[in-house]
């Protein structure tokens, strides 16, 4: 896979945080009933579905990201949540290994299962400033809540 020089997005309005998930559902909806034709891409980013099991309810649970390529073209999803205080449920399902050692992704019509690693140390540092110098909008959700942003990486399994 290339990865582009630049993954700018265009600039969008920042929904009001209750607002986000009755989106999302919605997102998903459109984005499963046409196999990714349509909702592939928002904002100027482009989107994929991640369906992890609840780790406290043990329901699938499917939700649309917008999602960044690294320096090695896989698929980093940020935990920003528009900047809220808490981070959101997706990330803590995605983050219980013991609960989903994998996790089922689809990019427009690829589907496949893939390991959510969640980035540390100088990959975090590094990872957060390349993306943050192409969409600035996540150093803006930074500034507005104490926690620190996660960054998980879709690695496809058999990789």
């Amino acid at each position: 896979m290339t990865v582009p020089t630049s993954q700018k997005n265009s600039k969008f309005p920042t929904p009001p945080r209750w607002l986000i998930p009755w989106i999302s559902r919605t997102h998903v909806w459109i984005y499963q009933r046409s196999n990714g034709r349509f909702g592939a891409t928002g904002g100027g980013m482009k989107q994929l579905l991640v369906t992890a099991v609840g780790r406290r309810s043990g329901v699938a649970h499917t939700v649309c990201l917008p999602y960044w390529l690294d320096a090695g073209g896989r698929r980093i999803v940020v935990a920003s949540f528009s900047g809220a205080p808490k981070h959101p449920a997706w990330y803590h399902n995605l983050a219980d290994r013991s609960v989903n050692p994998t996790v089922s992704v689809q990019d427009r019509g690829e589907k496949f299962d893939a390991v959510a690693e969640v980035l540390d140390g100088d990959d975090y540092t590094s990872v957060w400033a390349a993306l943050t110098a192409d969409r600035p909008n996540y150093a803006g959700y930074q500034a507005k809540t104490a926690r620190r942003i996660p960054l998980v990486r879709l690695v496809p399994t058999g990789s």
